[in-house]
């Protein structure tokens, strides 16, 4: 259900369930726990990905019918639980997109703090026609980035973002051709392992709590992160670096 790999900082998960698009069911779920669960100490970055031409369908609808209120509420707190640690392993993650990339697959993908999709990528949430509501945060998660009213409209009508109106919306950052989606995160995520992992942490960490917060509380908690990473062991090292070749580029220049 879930291939899991690590090497030179980027621990990759990558959802292998390609014949049903990659759709989420309790045996991959349980999968995606074990891995976030499992993340090495030294691990930088989180790199998400998905066999197939298919991000992921969302739901395995199959396991669902016969379920009572109660046992849904129980699933989508499942889900979000699963979802929030990954959230929350205080590393970047970065998301490569491809194909369908519905319901909770949207929520999903919605947690990537870099989201890289290439041109065959459509978007739906198609909750409204299967009589259903998300369930894994999404309502949190995708309507930060849509806004309520546009994530509602989706959800009413079922219609589909084709990739470059999703880029134009938000739910992508990068838009590649096809095929290269993968290529262009592990790209990005080679380029966030240079940043001071302190630096990294807080920006995954402190920035989308500080978003939540007032002006007052914001800026005194977006001071205490400043001192907290600007203090770090590597930073007096990195901006020294960056001071003498700023210098010896700007003496090239003027020679």
């Amino acid at each position: 259900m879930l291939q899991v790999d690590y090497s030179g900082g980027c621990y990759r998960l990558v959802l292998d369930r390609p014949r049903k698009r990659n759709a989420i069911n309790a045996e991959m779920l349980d999968a995606l726990e074990a891995a976030v669960g499992a993340i090495p100490a030294q691990a930088g970055v989180v790199l998400l990905a998905a066999r197939g031409p298919h991000f992921c369908a969302g739901l395995d609808l199959s396991e669902h019918q016969g379920r009572d209120a109660a046992q849904v509420f129980a699933i989508s707190r499942r889900w979000q639980q699963v979802f929030g640690r990954l959230r929350d392993c205080g590393r970047p993650l970065v998301v490569a997109l491809s194909g369908a990339v519905i319901g909770g697959g949207l929520e999903l993908a919605a947690l990537g703090h870099i989201r890289v999709a290439d041109e065959t990528t459509f978007y739906q949430l198609p909750e409204g026609r299967h009589g259903v509501f998300v369930g894994g945060g999404g309502s949190v998660s995708i309507a930060r980035i849509l806004g309520a009213d546009r994530m509602g409209e989706m959800m009413l009508t079922g219609r589909r973002l084709e990739a470059e109106e999703g880029a134009r919306l938000g739910l992508s950052h990068y838009l590649v051709p096809k095929g290269s989606a993968r290529a262009r995160a592990e790209s990005l995520a080679a380029r966030v392992l240079e940043n001071a992992p302190l630096a990294n942490w807080a920006i995954v960490a402190a920035l989308p709590r500080i978003a939540e917060m007032g002006a007052g509380p914001g800026g005194f908690v977006e001071s205490l992160t400043a001192a907290f990473t600007q203090t770090g062991p590597d930073v007096g090292q990195r901006i020294g670096q960056f001071l003498a070749t700023g210098t010896k580029e700007r003496a090239d220049e003027i020679c």
